[in-house]
């Protein structure tokens, strides 16, 4: 099914597929201390780090995705009733990332040796093998090895 071409009334006469070819997605992270998380994305996660800016905010790209992380703020004349907050606790989420691996163990011992701290060693779940680890402020990645039943 062919998506619907849409018309903006402010840009009279400008027709926009959409999503249309160049656009890409970008996860965009509240963290507490930019520094301290693009050193863990990085050297933990083995993120690329693309852009930085002002020691507020930096981009990262890793496989593929882009992760925007920035520090808290308040409103904005374009997001006049929203405040940017890190989360405040750890155990209540609404996102959380999964990264499908070949090999969970494997994966479990590189990240391991990297520094990241695991909620519990790689449980088997049938045809999946999955295990969680958090970023400095709390956010949750699995890391999840799916085999297809015989």
């Amino acid at each position: 099914m062919a998506l619907p071409e849409l018309r903006s009334p402010e840009y009279a006469g400008e027709v926009m597929t959409f999503p249309a070819d160049g656009m890409e997605l970008t996860h965009i992270l509240v963290v507490s201390d930019v520094d301290e998380s693009r050193r863990w994305y990085t050297d933990v996660l083995g993120a690329e780090l693309y852009r930085e800016y002002g020691g507020t905010s930096a981009v990262l790209s890793f496989n593929g995705a882009w992760l925007l992380l920035v520090t808290g703020a308040g409103p904005t004349d374009d997001k006049p009733t929203v405040t940017l907050a890190a989360a405040p606790g750890q155990d209540r989420l609404d996102h959380l990332f999964t990264i499908r691996v070949p090999d969970c163990r494997a994966a479990y011992d590189t990240l391991r040796g990297r520094g990241a701290k695991f909620l519990t060693p790689p449980v088997d779940h049938g045809p999946e093998t999955r295990c969680f680890f958090r970023d400095p402020d709390g956010h949750l990645f699995e890391i999840s090895e799916y085999r297809p039943p015989a």
